[in-house]
């Protein structure tokens, strides 16, 4: 561990960018960004959850989705976190702090039959939905249209993820020991 105690910049700060934001729309865009930064994370790991432990006939196709739905919310996250300091922020980057900001609740640590895990999941997509569009609104309300633009094209692949799950939901779908008796 480094013994360097030069801080750059305190968390919760806004400092100058070079994008010449105003200062305080640029934190209400900071505080909006940290948010979606928190949910992503507690999405993220719950998707991560959901890949090492699912099991059944359709174990193989599942299993990689998965994969590429947290490795999607990770790179989804790196966006943000970039965005927060292009802007003058500082990205919350402490699990306490990312576990403050969070506005969604992740499942427990139970494993649960992959039919409840597309189900919890589907509730956390759609919260982050909700959120991202009255995030997309407050930037371009702010005059901060590439914060608006990357959190659209964020969007589309938060509500293609949910419409994955959706049909994975379908009944046809996700045979279950108890349907076969």
């Amino acid at each position: 561990m480094s013994t360097q105690k030069t801080v750059r910049q305190e968390a919760g700060t806004v400092g100058e960018n070079p994008v010449r934001l105003d200062e305080e729309k640029a934190a209400q865009v900071i505080e909006a960004l940290n948010a979606d930064l928190a949910d992503a994370y507690v999405l993220y790991h719950q998707l991560h959850k959901h890949h090492w432990n699912v099991e059944g006939a359709e174990f193989r196709d599942i299993h990689v989705w998965l994969q590429e739905a947290y490795e999607a919310v990770e790179e989804a996250a790196d966006e943000l976190a970039e965005r927060l300091q292009a802007i003058g922020g500082v990205p919350h980057a402490s699990m306490p702090a990312l576990s403050a900001a969070a506005t969604v609740e992740p499942e427990d640590e139970d494993v649960y039959d992959i039919r409840t895990s597309f189900e919890n999941d589907l509730e956390i997509y759609g919260d982050i939905i909700e959120s991202y569009r009255e995030h997309i609104e407050l930037a371009e309300g702010l005059g901060d249209h590439a914060t608006a633009q990357m959190l659209r094209e964020q969007l589309e692949d938060l509500e293609e993820h949910a419409h994955v799950i959706d049909h994975y939901l379908e009944d046809d779908t996700l045979v279950t020991d108890a349907a076969m008796d």
